[in-house]
């Protein structure tokens, strides 16, 4: 055997489906070469029926059909050396460059098939499957799917590609999607090639590169940069990229009243210094809007009016001007509906009032609660004030006048998260740079 040959198997109903795909250009050179070689096997070959099938009904009902195990299972046993083995599967892991690499060093990958609304799920249970997802799109079956896995893992054979660096510099190989690439003519329509790649200047070259990839995910694909590498340069760049900031629209409301004191009672909790500035500071520094700070009693909100004044006038501000800016945005409120009002009148559209919550909603029909995707998206329409419990949390009374609840922020476990520290979560996850 060749050293870096890959051996695909292919179970499938339609061998004929890659009769052209896998003579096409460098697959089909490599193919030749010998590369890569593939083999097919029909499940129908191996069906004990009259007319062949390999499906039937679902146990259970529900629509469709089902691939059945048995011609699943022999077809897979025809296969003298199937190493690794894949199902193609929406339910299956995501499929990435990482996944690619992965396989390359494997001499045998077998790819399943599927049809239908599935395969029985039993198969799985009789050989070491890796059910596998090559992206969130409904498809006939898994031959498309299967081809780009194909692709993805023969290109990393040794010798497929033309030149070993263009393997490592295609998109996702460094967790970037891939720079802009341009060639002759030096104009064409009126629009130039960069200045910058006819330099002949490569130290530069590679920044701009570098740059415009990080510029290209950002825009595109912005999850990635939460995995991706980076240095400082790589963050200087992106912080000078512009880019919408939904943070302005996202405000933090403290509520003191009404509250739960304990599993039953309704109440007032006390103002905690702490609670102010850690939350103001984590306003300030994921750029949102004003902090609401509500209480209905005076002698309170004459105790937050000391705080501030102190740490945003006179000498203490001036020497300490990043906890003054971080103090500046909190706004006292003797009741939640002043609260939403002066968000409202700051922001020149109407307000929506989101509460958090350390349970789930008593109610066992209620509707199921936000997510942070959907805060930040309202942040992206309007003004969105998000509510904090103090005490044992927010009462009904205060959710009634709530539009949605997030989910809890540890609704598989236990929660014993301060409000403050529940604040800098929320903020992360809705506002994070790269979410």
């Amino acid at each position: 055997m060749l050293p870096g040959m890959a051996n695909f198997h292919l179970i499938t109903l339609f061998p004929e489906f890659f009769d052209s795909p896998l003579r096409a250009g460098l697959l089909g050179q490599a193919r030749q070469r010998g590369l890569v070689n593939f083999s097919f096997h029909n499940p129908r070959d191996f069906s004990g029926a009259k007319f062949r099938h390999i499906d039937d009904r679902p146990y259970g009902g529900g629509p469709g059909m089902v691939m059945q195990a048995p011609p699943l299972a022999a077809a897979l046993r025809a296969v003298a050396r199937p190493g690794r083995v894949l199902l193609l599967s929406p339910g299956g892991y995501p499929f990435t460059q990482a996944f690619a690499e992965s396989l390359a060093g494997e001499e045998d990958i077998t790819l399943i098939c599927g049809r239908y609304e599935g395969v029985d799920a039993r198969l799985e249970r009789i050989f070491p499957i890796t059910p596998v997802c090559v992206g969130e799109a409904v498809l006939n079956g898994g031959e498309t799917a299967a081809l780009t896995i194909i692709e993805a893992v023969s290109r990393l054979v040794p010798g497929f590609m033309g030149k070993t660096e263009s393997a490592s510099e295609e998109s996702f190989a460094g967790g970037l999607l891939e720079y802009p690439h341009y060639t002759r003519p030096d104009v064409c329509e009126g629009h130039s090639v960069p200045e910058i790649l006819l330099t002949g200047h490569h130290a530069r070259i590679a920044r701009w590169r570098r740059d415009r990839a990080l510029a290209a995910t950002l825009g595109i694909r912005p999850d990635m940069l939460n995995a991706t590498p980076l240095n400082r340069a790589d963050a200087e760049a992106l912080a000078a990229l512009p880019r919408e900031r939904p943070g302005r629209n996202l405000s933090f409301c403290l509520l003191h009243y009404p509250v739960m004191l304990d599993e039953k009672k309704t109440g007032i909790s006390s103002l905690t210094n702490l609670d102010i500035h850690d939350i103001a500071r984590i306003s300030h520094s994921y750029g949102m809007g004003p902090f609401y700070v509500v209480t209905p009693l005076a002698d309170q909100r004459r105790l937050l009016e000391d705080i501030l004044r102190h740490w945003t006038r006179g000498p203490v501000a001036a020497d300490n001007p990043d906890r003054a800016g971080a103090l500046a945005c909190v706004r006292p409120a003797a009741s939640l509906g002043e609260a939403v009002e002066g968000l409202g009148e700051y922001a020149g559209a109407k307000a929506r009032l989101v509460a958090s919550s350390a349970s789930w909603p008593v109610k066992k029909n209620a509707p199921s609660p936000l997510v942070p995707r959907d805060v930040r998206d309202w942040c992206e329409v309007g003004p969105v004030l998000l509510c904090l419990g103090t005490a044992k949390g927010l009462s009904r009374q205060a959710l009634a006048h709530c539009e949605g609840i997030l989910r809890p922020l540890r609704f598989l476990g236990d929660n014993h998260l301060s409000v403050r520290s529940a604040a800098a979560v929320f903020a992360d996850r809705i506002l994070g740079d790269f979410f």
